[in-house]
């Protein structure tokens, strides 16, 4: 069978694919010379660049959202019936014409876009181009660091792009799924390249340390979210955000029952027998009294038509089963291992620094960003009707993260974990808002995660070109840099600024406040409080390290060429650092132009 697919809405997946598959060729067929990296460099910049244009061009064009791979229009009925429910019992057997609109819709017959009543897996709206777009922006800075790693020969060249490539597919992809299995999928895509690619550097005990890390870590967080995805299915019947969002709403209001009495019985005037839901007890109720059902007061209405059937208005309220708070408890944690939040944020330090820096940077951004797009697809968009399980739950974590990721943040002297415990604090910050119950929650994470990337993304860049001269890459490497080499010296301080929140570096000052304005507008106070406390904690190792690149050495102590490698090292690196810095300094200029990209509705239904 063949479905028809909108290949606009898919480009950019494409695009990225065939690109890997070209890089792959590439390699196999190219002569080993000199030009052979920087080409295989290129063809993949060309190809996360030309993604990215896609994905402009979407945001551009009117009209609703895009969707595909979709549920025909004969089994839509089937697809988004709750387990037991009438409708599902009537789709069992569909007509003729159901058949035939099945047929016709399964084989591209009818070319006109889905309406937005049928559950798709894939859509295209404003929350899919924002962390498309994000992903393929920080993939474009990933790049560019991963032409000056490469350049020494050490890392197979074709093979690194190709995982990257994948990797960056899986970004754009997840915020697009609209149901469970390819939210699944997509997920297991950005994150299995990336054991392979902080493996890549052979015979490094410490790659391979932090590989298997990651790798076990991954397996574990993988297999605690797909029992809680199996879970969620077997509670509601169906995979589909959209049509699981409305079957977790429906026992809180109930739906109408009917009975039957069997041909030629004798029914009793004003009784009616009912079929109770799925898990509880049938019973009898007298017209026009009430009966206790689920632990909750129903009134009954029953009445006969002259053929033995009698249909009520009965509508029985009934709580969610435990299994449900099991499932959602599980998921989560699945997703808190992906995102390095407390008490899943073990592996972060050992694996950051362990893995090459452009992996680093990818972890930290790339990864993280998808980890949030599934994050709030998830609970805010799946799971809104269970926020009084979850949005505890977020806060204690949220406010854990922030706290336990700064406090490790303070006792480092190595520039990558010392990031890497700061991305674990942010995880902390980009989490509060979905901490509180509101509309707008997800909008305040989503504008600080943008705001962090540029200015992490620059961070590594620094870390990057100083690690080319300074292997050791501890902090006391970077003292004096503002004179060594003045352009990178001073980028570091800003980024450093923007990420503790002070003036010049404005964008990291609005950020929070965004996600402060939500949490106090939110009535998560203390949250709030918890927020504060740690951005002054904060403060302290990000002016540390200031300090350090500001004072200057004494002669000869610290003397030697900040960037090693030739030209093929340092050039890259230094269009990646103005490429951030320039973004950066854009978002604290004018941060409404990060706003602005944030209506108030952001997932389109499946």
């Amino acid at each position: 069978m063949i479905q028809s697919i909108d290949y606009y809405a898919v480009a950019p997946l494409l695009v990225l694919a065939l690109t890997g598959g070209l890089v792959l060729l590439l390699d196999a067929f190219l002569p080993r010379g000199p030009y052979a990296r920087p080409a295989l460099g290129a063809v993949t910049l060309a190809g996360v660049l030309a993604a990215l244009g896609v994905v402009v061009s979407q945001a551009f064009r009117a009209g609703e959202a895009m969707r595909t791979f979709c549920v025909p229009d004969g089994l839509a009925g089937v697809a988004g019936a709750a387990p037991g429910s009438p409708d599902l019992v009537a789709s069992a057997a569909p007509s003729g014409a159901q058949l035939g609109a099945a047929s016709g819709a399964l084989w591209g017959a009818s070319p006109q876009a889905p309406p937005a009543t049928v559950p798709c897996s894939f859509v295209v709206d404003d929350f899919t181009l924002i962390f498309a777009g994000l992903a393929l922006a920080a993939g474009v800075i990933v790049v560019l660091l991963s032409m000056a790693q490469l350049a020494s020969g050490e890392i197979p060249v074709g093979e690194w792009y190709f995982l990257l490539l994948c990797t960056l597919t899986g970004a754009v992809a997840l915020p697009a799924s609209r149901d469970l299995i390819m939210l699944v999928v997509a997920l297991e895509l950005v994150s299995l390249p990336v054991f392979a690619l902080t493996a890549l550097r052979r015979y490094d005990g410490r790659s391979s340390e932090a590989a298997v890390k990651l790798f076990l870590v991954s397996v574990v967080s993988t297999a605690v979210m797909l029992f809680g995805v199996s879970l969620l299915y077997g509670v509601t019947g169906t995979v589909y955000l959209e049509r699981l969002a409305q079957i977790l709403r429906e026992p809180l209001t109930g739906t109408p029952l009917t009975g039957t009495t069997a041909p030629g019985a004798a029914q009793p005037p004003g009784t009616g027998a009912f079929t109770a839901p799925q898990g509880h007890e049938a019973f009898t109720g007298p017209s026009g009294h009430e009966a206790l059902t689920g632990g909750r007061l129903s009134e009954t209405l029953a009445g006969a038509d002259g053929s033995g059937a009698y249909v009520s208005s009965l509508h029985i309220a009934y709580d969610p089963p435990p299994v449900l708070t099991v499932a959602v408890v599980l998921v989560l944690a699945g997703f808190a291992f992906k995102i390095a939040a407390v008490p899943f944020h073990a592996w972060a330090g050992d694996v950051y620094q362990g893995a090459p820096v452009p992996v680093a940077a990818l972890l930290s951004v790339i990864s993280k960003a998808a980890g949030f797009a599934g994050v709030i697809l998830i609970l805010a968009g799946a799971l809104g009707g269970q926020a009084g399980t979850w949005v505890p739950l977020v806060a204690i974590i949220a406010a854990l993260t922030m706290t336990v990721g700064n406090l490790l943040a303070l006792r480092q002297r190595h520039a990558v974990r010392l990031l890497a415990w700061s991305s674990v604090a942010q995880s902390g910050y980009i989490l509060a808002p979905l901490g509180v119950h509101d509309d707008e929650a997800t909008s305040a994470s989503i504008a600080y995660l943008v705001f962090y990337a540029a200015m992490n993304l620059g961070a590594f860049a620094v870390v990057m070109l100083v690690s080319r001269s300074r292997p050791r890459n501890e902090l006391d490497d970077y003292r004096g840099l503002a004179f060594r080499n003045p352009v990178a010296g001073v980028a570091l301080v800003f980024f450093l600024v923007c990420l503790a929140g002070l003036p010049p570096g404005l964008a990291g000052m609005f950020a929070k406040i965004v996600v402060f304005r939500e949490l106090v507008g939110g009535g998560g106070a203390w949250l709030a409080a918890v927020m504060a406390v740690n951005t002054v904690i904060g403060l302290y190792y990000y002016v540390a390290w200031a300090v350090r690149i500001l004072t200057p050495v004494p002669v000869g102590e610290g003397s030697g060429a900040e960037a090693g490698g030739g030209r093929t090292g340092w050039v890259p690196v230094g269009i990646a650092i103005a490429l951030a810095g320039g973004v950066a300094l854009v978002f604290s200029l004018a941060p409404q132009v990060v706003l602005d990209l944030l209506p108030e509705a952001l997932v389109a239904s499946g």
